[in-house]
């Protein structure tokens, strides 16, 4: 659909990141780099061994300031289109 996806890093080395003194972990980052991978490592810890998953980290690209290929000026609808294709494609037949 367009899309541009990559595959993020999950390393245990994110785990000190996500630490916290007051909670079992916290889901930000204390510092502005890695934090979609980050994120991607906060979400592994609730998902069970063996099961396949995905994290769409879509917040910075949900607004466009000029038309694009895909999308007109405005709101991009990012990942709208590739859940909608992966759905039909995998569930759907």
């Amino acid at each position: 659909v367009g899309d541009k996806l990559w595959r993020l890093p999950l390393d245990e080395g994110y785990d000190k990141d996500i630490e916290s003194q007051i909670a079992d972990m916290k889901n930000v980052a204390s510092n502005r780099w890695a934090g979609a991978g980050i994120a991607a490592q906060f979400l592994k810890r609730f998902v069970k061994d063996g099961v396949p998953w995905a994290h769409l980290d879509i917040a910075g690209v949900t607004w466009a300031s000029k038309d694009t290929p895909l999308a007109p000026k405005g709101g991009t609808g990012y990942g709208v289109r590739l859940l909608d294709r992966f759905v039909a494609d995998a569930y759907e037949g």
